[in-house]
């Protein structure tokens, strides 16, 4: 009889390492069908993630600041194990950067395509100069059971640059915004093709903090974004400031008019004579940083119809569920008055005839500026 149970205990014990061999080998999923091509995921800790899965062409050379085109076709199966690029950022480029960067991320539970699971779509923040998709992980939610989509989008000029070139090329007669069309073409993928790996498109929840937070707000207001959520969550970032021509941090859109103007001034920054020139200067040859503007999307009319407060007082937005939120001491970096009569001053210049009631509401105190004046730049900034 003993000798019978140490029999069972050495089947069990090779049985076991079996076991753990083909966990470790951990062999590869079948291949997923999209409407451009098979791609071939990889099984990670219970989940099959993609990364790197085309969702448009690559906006390179004459495609630089257009709207996305749709991704080509390609034959067999292509291998989306690793992240594509950032966007080029910053002071120009780096070694996980390229103008090549619209690709997508896709982390999931399902064992089929047909179990319908609900979808979080992540838009990075990184006020819309800076950012990408390959410090987000989505393990710990998909863990959850959700299909953890993340997105890239175009930044700083080269995804907002507003030109009269760039508009008289458009059939819309608008420029600028195009990080924002990247992200509405992301979205646009995900109803066409994320039922294959097993998430259902009328589940889809977009989510995003500070520029990825403002991106979901004016999602939610675009008129060409409708149908393609079914809910937003706002982190650290809105858009209800009104266009102005002086921007400040919550308020920083400008009108169409306006922005053509600081991309003109750019063009010159960059010593070139028009748009067609200016296309064909290598990445890190293009201005960067402040000092030439900052990327930010603008009222272009189509995409952004008007100032979104106005659009919100009309009704003209897309009705989702929504859940906003945001840090107690969000922005105080953003503070640089050092005595009551610069806040004071700074306050009335920002918010004129309405300086006096904000005063009140966060009042200042008479040797110092105290967290109750602070906070009206978190909430400008960031609470609006």
């Amino acid at each position: 009889m003993r000798r019978f149970a140490s029999v069972i205990t050495t089947a069990a014990l090779l049985a076991l390492i079996s076991t753990v061999v083909v966990r470790a080998q951990s062999p590869q999923p079948t291949p997923v069908r999209t409407l451009t091509g098979l791609v071939q995921g990889v099984a990670e800790n219970g989940l099959i993630v993609y990364r790197g899965i085309p969702f448009a062409t690559p906006p390179v050379g004459n495609l630089r600041w257009r709207p996305p085109q749709p991704a080509e076709k390609w034959e067999g199966v292509r291998q989306t194990t690793k992240f594509a690029p950032d966007p080029i950022q910053g002071a120009g480029t780096g070694p996980d950067m390229s103008e090549d960067c619209l690709y997508l991320n896709v982390w999931t539970p399902a064992k089929t395509a047909d179990e319908h699971l609900p979808i979080l779509v992540w838009i990075y923040g990184g006020g819309f100069n800076g950012g990408g998709t390959r410090w987000d992980t989505g393990e710990k939610l998909a863990t959850k059971g959700v299909v953890f989509v993340s997105i890239t989008y175009r930044v700083g000029q080269i995804g907002f640059l507003a030109h009269p070139e760039l508009s008289a090329e458009s059939d819309q007669h608008v420029s600028g915004n195009y990080g924002l069309l990247d992200q509405i073409a992301a979205l646009q993928w995900v109803q066409k093709n994320i039922g294959a790996f097993g998430g259902d498109p009328a589940k889809v929840t977009i989510f995003g903090e500070s520029a990825g937070g403002i991106s979901v707000s004016m999602l939610c207001a675009s008129p060409l974004a409708k149908g393609l959520f079914r809910g937003a969550i706002s982190q650290s970032g809105g858009s209800f400031g009104p266009s102005r021509q002086t921007v400040y941090p919550g308020e920083n859109m400008k009108p169409l008019h306006e922005a053509e103007k600081t991309g003109e001034a750019y063009a010159k920054a960059a010593g070139v004579a028009s748009i067609a020139e200016l296309r064909k200067l290598s990445p890190d040859k293009l201005p960067q940083g402040r000092e030439v503007g900052w990327g930010w999307p603008n009222i272009d009319g189509g995409l952004i119809p008007d100032d979104q407060y106005k659009l919100y007082e009309k009704g003209r937005y897309n009705d989702v569920n929504v859940i906003v939120g945001y840090n107690s001491d969000e922005a105080a970096y953003l503070f640089s008055a050092a005595t009551p009569e610069q806040h004071i001053a700074g306050v009335k210049t920002r918010y004129g005839k309405f300086a006096d009631s904000l005063l009140k509401a966060y009042p200042v105190s008479s040797d110092r500026v105290d967290r109750s004046a602070r906070n009206l730049n978190r909430d400008a900034a960031f609470g609006w």
